[in-house]
């Protein structure tokens, strides 16, 4: 407990100490919640109530942005040792633990508001009261039943990567006959019964939305518009997840399933946590051959994960093997924290590229509300970006600037037929705002569709920042008047050039 503490208070230091800006997803979480809803158009809401809860409390800059992160992974932490505890044994607690808080993974996650720090706690909250529920009384199997469906409604509602929790508790009553007679119809129902409550007001949420958010979530699979079937993807893939989990554990996790269920020498402990472990890795694995894949995308078998490499690597006695992965996380974790509070040091490293997304948003935002504060009082009817990422991170940025005191709203260009992100859904320059604009094109994506879309447009200027030695963000402005889109391909939805 007391490493656990302390590592987290070094987390919240390096949270308010950090010169790194928000990255425009984190942004994005923001904007949402300065309107607490049920639902967003990318995501479920988890990750906006906890920011609208700390930025409450102490206010809208970075580190109460992200202030809930590190306290989320920290109660994980003390769920891992509970469930090792609890299958294994304290030593075996213990370690998994250890493993857990100095993962690579949970390194990043702790110092970023983004949706995996309260999923992999509300996951790692419902196996902790699964492996409980053998021990209880019937009162008691009661209780852990209705805990368990509450926090998989929870996790639900943090990210719909949570459904790996579902299909890991469907193989383990598929595969365990003693774990379906610890259920009855009385917690069994309980259970379904506290799931669906918690989790209805989303689905209200979508339907009355289109969907939007599963929508989003599938087309993130990517399977059209791609080539499938990729070896470089794979690769790619099963390479991060030697990064994010960590090099020595991830080798172990994968080679200790395959050599052990080789030999039938899984116990019981072991079938349970592979259940609940290894579906989210194999699907995504997949998915990454088919199309393509994001490293964290397996992040709900991190928790069960880190229990059975440390379980394993305690019951072969590999001592220094166990050793040689703590201290190698340690030292990946330490080199992170000082490129967090020092991000020239990451440029002497060489990791800059690591960090760029966190860096020169906000001076890219004060130079374009600078050239719109260079422009007659009450002239532009609007600023429009054409870049999400940009509008998240100017309208984070500019939030004191941007609609108000008479100043132009931030608005977003949109270049299809119908929405594609949350910017355009709420935000979407429409021709009453684009009488005359501010227009904004990030890296020169677009512009020429962008500038299509009106009557007349100036020249172009640039501005720009550096993110490091060698790399720099820039953007062309140019003033825009009357903005009437030209038509859309009925069928791609991509703008159809202008006849001359």
């Amino acid at each position: 407990m007391m490493i656990t503490l302390a590592l987290t208070a070094v987390r919240m230091v390096a949270l308010f100490a950090t010169p790194l800006e928000l990255y425009p997803d984190e942004a994005q979480y923001w904007l949402w919640s300065r309107t607490l809803d049920w639902g967003y158009y990318s995501k479920p809401p988890v990750v906006a109530w906890l920011i609208w809860a700390t930025t409450s409390i102490g206010g809208d800059a970075e580190p109460w942005v992200r202030f809930s992160a590190p306290l989320l992974h920290a109660v994980t932490t003390f769920c891992v040792y509970g469930i090792g505890r609890r299958l294994y044994g304290s030593s075996t607690g213990f370690a998994a633990a250890a493993l857990y808080l100095l993962m690579p993974a949970v390194q990043l996650s702790s110092l970023v508001a983004a949706t995996d720090a309260p999923l992999l706690m509300f996951l790692s909250l419902a196996l902790l009261a699964y492996v409980e529920l053998p021990a209880g009384d019937a009162r008691r199997r009661l209780w852990l039943a209705g805990g368990f469906g509450a926090a998989m409604g929870m996790a639900f509602l943090s990210k719909y990567a949570a459904v790996y929790g579902l299909i890991g508790l469907a193989l383990h009553l598929a595969l365990s006959k003693p774990a379906r007679g610890v259920w009855n119809l009385k917690s069994a129902l309980l259970a379904l019964a506290a799931f669906l409550v918690i989790l209805a007001p989303n689905l209200i949420w979508n339907a009355a939305h289109g969907f939007s958010t599963v929508q989003h979530t599938a087309a993130n699979a990517a399977w059209g518009g791609r080539q499938l079937f990729n070896f470089s993807e794979l690769g790619d893939f099963l390479a991060s997840q030697f990064g994010v989990f960590g090099p020595i554990p991830f080798a172990v996790l994968i080679g200790g399933a395959v050599v052990l269920a080789a030999r039938r020498r899984l116990q019981p402990a072991d079938v349970l946590l592979l259940c609940f472990a290894m579906p989210a890795i194999a699907i995504v694995t997949s998915q990454s051959f088919i199309s393509r894949a994001n490293a964290n995308w397996s992040g709900a078998g991190y928790a069960p994960g880190a229990i059975l490499v440390a379980a394993w690597l305690i019951r072969w006695r590999a001592k220094w093997w166990l050793i040689g992965a703590l201290g190698l996380q340690a030292l990946v974790a330490a080199v992170f924290m000082a490129c967090v509070l020092n991000p020239a040091f990451a440029d002497t490293v060489g990791l800059s590229n690591a960090f760029k997304r966190a860096k020169g948003w906000e001076h890219l935002t004060e130079a374009i509300a600078n050239r719109a504060l260079s422009e007659p009082p009450g002239s532009l009817s609007a600023i429009a970006v054409n870049d999400r990422f940009l509008f998240n991170a100017a309208a984070y940025y500019g939030r004191d600037f941007f609609g108000k005191d008479g100043e132009p709203p931030l608005k977003m260009w949109v270049r299809e037929a119908h929405p594609q992100n949350q910017a355009e859904t709420v935000a979407p320059l429409t021709a009453a705002d684009g009488k005359r604009v501010l227009a904004v094109s990030l890296e020169q994506v677009f512009i020429d569709e962008m500038k299509a879309d009106f009557r007349a447009t100036s020249h172009e200027e640039i501005v720009s920042t550096w993110l490091d030695r060698k790399r720099k963000r820039k953007a062309e402005l140019f003033i825009a008047e009357d903005f009437a889109p030209a038509p859309r391909d009925p069928v791609t939805g991509k703008p159809v050039p202008r006849q001359p």
